[in-house]
């Protein structure tokens, strides 16, 4: 019998059309309801992008529910054991798209994409010195931790990337590319938005960074530091080597740490790296000028 106090959670995602993903949306809202299950998941016409969390015995009935549909019969999976729920409620959500691109160009991840490379290969690649390697996520997720000698993006969401490419890359346009993400569903598209760029050589990281750290060859090595999740976790360890660093710097004095916290200002809420002492000292704020505003307010 199943320790039903154990948790699990799940992270996926499957790029196919959906038939009135609306109706499918609710419907899929009623089922995770009555199983019981907490996260965030994104359904659109383009397919199914989702992170929850639960019991074992609900996370393994959602997979299988999931595998007897005859469009998700296929869609991996990526588990993490937890203590606890990840998620404090439950969002199932219809979009226009699962990642917001808002690309000038349709891109079907099923028609156009770059060259999957499993983890090994990937970190073949990685080593070698003709390469350029691209973190396909937004800047605050890549100070947390990255791959060694990748390119820090300037984007503070996924659909500035096709004209920060425009700006940033055209004079490697001869060279490969590797991309990596969180989980691969950015990916799928980033790689896109490349190749109609006019880029020819471009590869990402097959099912992202959750699955090269649990790969037993590689074991996350060349990852330094944390990899940022959207749940109550906010960081997972990938690097399971001792080469494992700690390369996020304090917002405020930058000194080495992976710990993230929101604004404790509810009108800021600005997520931003901070050390235990600096934790003390500022009380959780970004800013003088949070901690000050907040103050003023509850004293109204």
């Amino acid at each position: 019998m199943e320790n039903n106090s154990s948790f699990r959670i799940l992270l996926y995602y499957k790029y196919v059309h959906i038939d009135n993903y609306e109706a499918f949306a609710s419907e899929h809202l009623a089922f995770c309801k009555e199983l019981g299950v907490k996260g965030r998941i994104l359904i659109a016409e383009e397919g199914i992008n989702g992170t929850l969390s639960g019991t074992m015995e609900q996370t393994k009935a959602y997979m299988e529910y999931m595998h007897k549909h005859p469009l998700f019969s296929d869609m991996v999976f990526k588990i993490d054991e937890s203590e606890t729920h990840a998620f404090k409620k439950l969002f199932v959500r219809p979009k226009k798209e699962l990642v917001t691109l808002r690309y000038e160009t349709p891109l079907d991840p099923n028609v156009i994409s770059g060259e999957r490379l499993a983890p090994k290969e990937f970190f073949e690649k990685l080593q070698s010195e003709d390469v350029i390697v691209l973190d396909g996520r937004n800047d605050y997720e890549y100070d947390l931790g990255h791959f060694r000698n990748a390119i820090r993006p300037n984007v503070e969401s996924f659909r500035e990337f096709p004209e920060w490419i425009r700006e940033n890359l055209q004079d490697v346009k001869d060279k490969q590319i590797l991309t990596y993400c969180t989980g691969g569903i950015r990916c799928e598209k980033l790689t896109g938005v490349l190749l109609n760029e006019g880029f020819t050589n471009v590869a990402q990281l097959d099912g992202g960074i959750a699955t090269y750290g649990k790969d037993p060859e590689v074991q996350g090595r060349l990852f330094d530091g944390k990899m940022y999740v959207f749940d109550e976790r906010i960081s997972v360890r990938i690097n399971q080597t001792d080469e494992d660093v700690v390369i996020g710097k304090c917002h405020h004095c930058g000194s080495p740490t992976d710990h993230y916290i929101n604004c404790a200002d509810d009108l800021c809420h600005k997520q931003h790296l901070v050390c235990e002492d600096c934790l003390e000292e500022h009380e959780g704020y970004c800013s003088d000028e949070c901690k000050d505003n907040d103050a003023e307010r509850h004293a109204v």
